[in-house]
């Protein structure tokens, strides 16, 4: 299960511990249920991964299986679109959450924090650093992108 509330930022934050950088790469099989495999590149190692999504914005099912580089590599071929570069940072916040942010496409940026109950996500008073929240707000998934991305024009 994956729980988590979304955000629009400005920049990557300063000030803040710094627990992890990567670049990413993702494409969409599916955007509906949602079906995503990500190149994970951090330290000189590539982890690669197949992820469902269901239906939800703050709550939906998540399910991630570990890939093979030749796997990613053949379900690669299947897109109908370039991959989406995103590079990602997490960054420690002052409660203990894991901030994760991501410039995406060079073009912009967002956050997500996720968290271990429902309760737990209500109660994250967010700092102000984080902008807009978009959590519930329809045409901020990061499928959503890759739909409008790989079909200009379609909203």
């Amino acid at each position: 299960m994956e729980i988590e509330r979304k955000f629009l930022i400005g920049g990557f934050p300063a000030g803040l511990p710094l627990l992890e950088q990567a670049v990413m790469e993702q494409g969409y099989l599916c955007t509906d249920p949602v079906v995503r495999i990500r190149s994970k590149e951090s330290g000189g190692r590539t982890g690669y991964r197949l992820c469902f999504k269901g239906k939800g914005k703050l709550v939906r099912q998540e399910t991630e299986l570990d890939l093979t580089a030749g796997q990613f590599a053949e379900l690669k071929n299947l897109l109908p679109a370039p991959l989406v570069r995103k590079e990602y940072r997490v960054y420690g916040l002052p409660g203990g959450e894991r901030l994760e942010c991501s410039l995406v496409d060079g073009k912009f940026y967002y956050a997500e924090v996720e968290f271990p109950t429902v309760e737990a996500a209500q109660a994250f008073t967010p700092p102000a650093f984080l902008g807009r929240e978009v959590t519930q707000e329809d045409g901020f998934s990061m499928s959503d992108y890759w739909r409008t991305r790989r079909l200009p024009g379609l909203a």
